[in-house]
C-alpha cells in the first residue's frame, strides 16, 4: 500500500501534478515528509497539503478492525485454505481438519515422545496419491539432527497403507517425492532457504518439515535472548514461505530441562534413563 502511486489516488489534478513535478511519486514518499516540509517543497497552501495527506492516508492506511472480525477472517481463511489430514480422527477434529495450509505449525515435546515419527507420517501423507487421502506432492524434509530414517518410513507406510506399499514400484515412486536436506549449521541452513523457496514453486511441494528448529543453534554456543535473536529472522522467513506457497509448514522443537537431576515427568523418560545409566538426551 505504501508504494501506491499518488496520481492514482483521486487527488485534484493540479495537486497531483505538483507532487509529480517534485518527484514525489508514491504514498510512502509523501508520508515520509511533514506537512511543513511538503508545503515548502510543493509551494502550496497548508490547506492543500492537509487535504492531500488526508486523502493519501485514507487510501493507503488499512482501517481499524475488531478482534472479533480478525478471528472471523482467520477462521474463514483456514477453512478455505484447506488442511493436510493426519489420518488421526481425534486430532483432525481438534485441528478442524488437520495441519492447516499457509501457516506454520509447531510440534513441541520432550525427546522420545514421537515428534519425528509424526513428521515421517505427515511426509508420507503429503506424497500419497489423492485417492488414498494424500496430497500427491513433493515434500522437503529438513533433517537437522539426522533422525530421518527411510527404513522407519517404509515400516510406517507398509503398516498404515499396505495396499499401496505392496504395489510394485509405488513405494519407490513415493520415496522419490520426499527430498531430505541435512544442514550442519545455522549458516548452512540460511544459505539453503532461497533454494527452498525456488523448490516450493518448481517441484509442486505440498509440505515443508523442519526437524528440529532449536537444533540449528545447538552448536552455536548461545543461550537465552541471543538464541532467540538468531532464530527470529529464520522463523519470520519460514512463516512467509508458508503464506506465500499456501502449504503446511511443520516445525518441531524440544523441551529441555534445566538440570538432568530433575524428576522425570514422563514414564518413558524414566525408563530411558534407567537404560542409559541415569541420563537421557533432550
Amino acid at each position: 500500500m505504501a508504494n501506491m502511486l499518488i496520481n492514482q489516488m483521486g487527488l485534484p489534478k493540479s495537486v497531483a501534478n505538483v507532487f509529480a513535478a517534485r518527484n514525489i511519486i508514491t504514498a510512502k514518499e509523501a508520508l515520509s515528509l511533514t506537512e511543513f516540509e511538503l508545503m515548502e517543497l510543493l509551494d502550496v497552501s497548508m490547506a492543500q497539503v492537509t487535504s492531500a495527506i488526508a486523502r493519501i492516508s485514507e487510501i493507503t492506511c488499512p482501517p481499524y478492525q475488531t478482534v472479533h472480525s480478525l478471528m472471523k477472517q482467520r477462521v474463514q481463511t483456514e477453512h478455505m485454505g484447506g488442511h493436510l489430514s493426519t489420518q488421526l480422527k481425534g486430532l483432525d477434529q481438534a485441528l478442524c481438519g488437520g495441519i492447516p495450509f499457509g501457516v506454520l505449525t509447531e510440534l513441541v515435546g520432550p525427546a522420545g515422545i514421537g515428534k519425528t515419527q509424526f513428521c515421517l507420517k505427515l511426509a508420507l501423507l503429503a506424497s500419497l496419491p489423492v485417492a488414498c487421502g494424500g496430497s500427491n506432492g513433493h515434500v522437503i524434509y529438513i533433517d537437522v539432527e539426522s533422525k530421518f530414517s527411510s527404513t522407519r518410513m517404509i515400516e510406517i507406510g507398509a503398516k498404515s497403507f499396505p495396499e499401496i506399499f505392496h504395489t510394485k514400484g509405488l513405494a519407490q515412486e513415493i520415496g522419490g517425492r520426499i527430498h531430505v536436506l541435512r544442514p550442519t549449521s545455522l549458516s548452512e541452513f540460511t544459505e539453503s532457504l532461497q533454494q527452498i523457496k525456488i523448490s516450493l514453486l518448481q517441484n509442486q511441494v505440498k509440505l515443508l518439515i523442519i526437524d528440529s528448529m532449536a537444533a540449528l543453534v545447538a552448536g552455536e554456543h548461545v543461550h537465552g535472548a541471543t538464541r532467540q535473536h538468531l532464530l527470529g529472522w529464520h522463523i519470520s522467513f519460514i512463516k512467509s514461505l508458508a503464506e506465500f506457497s499456501r502449504i503446511p509448514v511443520v516445525v518441531t522443537n524440544q523441551v529441555r530441562s534445566q538440570s538432568h537431576d530433575e524428576i522425570c515427568q514422563y514414564s518413558f523418560q524414566a525408563h530411558s534413563r534407567e537404560k542409559t545409566g541415569g541420563s537421557y538426551r533432550t
